[in-house]
């Protein structure tokens, strides 16, 4: 019947029980984890899954960073991959267009610039969709994990990047104390 019509069946699958949202959720956790970690370590101060709904644009950012000796404010995306790139790249816009604003109103950060950084797995799967989007990518976020990590350790100005990170063992990062805020 589907064929006659040039439609396709959906099928709404439903089950008691958490499995399939803690596995969806369980890459992106623990980039997340291991990325808060590293910024602990760096004297940073953060936030995790801060939404906001400014001007009927609503969301969250999945990490708000704060570096208050510089008065820097960092928008992490944390994607476990990276399918639809004009998506990914119009959502970071809005996220670094209103992030002055939300951590001003939500934190009383009042910040000097806001940085992007979108943290991706240390996977060749990640690195093959960077490189076959390079030119659209690097338009906005121009570093990759060695600058964004110089930059993070002593922030100065503003920096969009890529920093490819394992979240199994946090290769790239140094381990520490998070500092956790709020």
């Amino acid at each position: 019947m589907c064929g006659l019509l040039d439609a396709s069946a959906a099928i709404d699958l439903r089950w008691r029980g958490g499995a399939l949202d803690r596995l969806l959720d369980e890459g992106h956790a623990a980039l997340v984890e291991v990325f808060g970690e590293h910024l602990g370590g760096l004297a940073w101060e953060f936030d995790v899954e801060v939404s906001y709904s400014v001007y009927g644009e609503r969301g969250s950012i999945d990490i708000l960073g704060w570096h208050a000796a510089t008065r820097s404010l960092l928008v992490v995306e944390v994607k476990t991959e990276i399918t639809a790139i004009e998506a990914t790249m119009r959502k970071l816009d809005e996220k670094a267009r209103l992030a002055g604003r939300i951590a001003q109103e939500r934190f009383g950060w009042a910040s000097s610039s806001v940085s992007v950084v979108l943290v991706l797995p240390n996977e060749s799967t990640a690195r093959r969709r960077v490189a076959a989007h390079a030119r659209t990518i690097r338009s906005k976020l121009p570093a990759r994990t060695a600058e964004v990590n110089r930059w993070l350790r002593s922030p100065t100005g503003r920096i969009g990047g890529v920093l490819f990170m394992s979240p199994s063992n946090g290769s790239g990062t140094r381990r520490g104390k998070t500092r956790r805020t709020r």
